[in-house]
């Protein structure tokens, strides 16, 4: 399928490695120019070279922390023109809530909420001049179902829901189109790392513990696993391409059916 994205221009914040990877070489298979974005510039470097040998594509590097305000305002001037933008910056902990301090709140909305909120912001009087965008957060199955273990990250996470709606609510009748989705537990290199540390730790394997995570953390999965960064992103490349313009203002799930609903 065409998807319709030669040229477009594309941002995906934390895009060196992860699902933020996965959406960016998507998006640049499709045509897409897409800048790549990390903390620092060795690993901006490595990821767009790899890209570029993956793709034959048109990639960009931005090296900065894209929840400070610096770093999104110098992006924005030094990139104009970003009709794509892809609000995958995130973190996560797993925490007790009483061993939760202030500070990790803070951090929390910091990251995986203003970071999107300042960028939108930024981007959309260029979208609302050409009369054509797409924003598109990358939230979690847990703004739906709060994980007990990290209630601070699906607080964030459901945060980014009312944020989508109510912002794609805003530009109603315009040629822009705002929307989230919704990843269940997926094997990005932060998830993979920690479930293989927890297996060495317990003497298991990875497929071992994988499997005792479905049967007691997340039962209602359909999938009975980790889904795939290339599942998540092969949803959102067709969210931003202009063959989803009736879709906007939605919460969209790969979350292999963890969430027990069938709306």
């Amino acid at each position: 399928m065409d998807l319709k994205l030669e040229g477009k221009l594309a941002l995906v914040s934390g895009s060196t490695a992860g699902i933020g990877y996965a959406i960016a070489r998507t998006l640049a298979h499709e045509g897409a120019r897409v800048i790549v974005n990390g903390r620092t510039q060795a690993a901006v470097d490595e990821a767009v070279e790899r890209m570029r040998s993956d793709t034959g594509g048109t990639i960009e590097g931005y090296a900065g922390d894209l929840s400070r305000a610096a770093a999104a305002e110098e992006l924005v001037r030094q990139r104009t023109g970003i009709e794509i933008l892809v609000n995958n910056l995130g973190i996560f902990e797993p925490k007790a809530f009483e061993d939760i301090p202030d500070e990790d709140w803070m951090r929390f909305f910091d990251v995986n909420v203003l970071s999107g909120v300042r960028l939108a912001r930024l981007m959309l009087p260029a979208m609302k001049r050409a009369n054509w965008g797409r924003i598109i957060f990358i939230s979690s199955e847990s703004a739906v179902q709060i994980p007990t273990e990290m209630i601070h990250y699906g607080v964030s996470k459901t945060a980014q829901l009312a944020v989508s709606r109510g912002l794609a609510e805003s530009v109603a009748g315009t040629g822009i189109t705002v929307n989230s989705v919704l990843p269940g537990p997926t094997k990005s290199r932060g998830v993979g790392d920690f479930v293989q540390d927890m297996a060495h730790a317990a003497g298991k394997t990875f497929e071992q513990v994988e499997a005792e995570f479905f049967d007691k953390v997340r039962p209602t999965s359909l999938i009975k696993r980790f889904g795939t960064p290339q599942e998540v992103a092969s949803l959102v490349a067709y969210v931003a391409s202009p063959l989803a313009s009736a879709t906007t203002g939605a919460a969209l799930r790969v979350d292999g059916g963890v969430v027990k609903s069938a709306f």
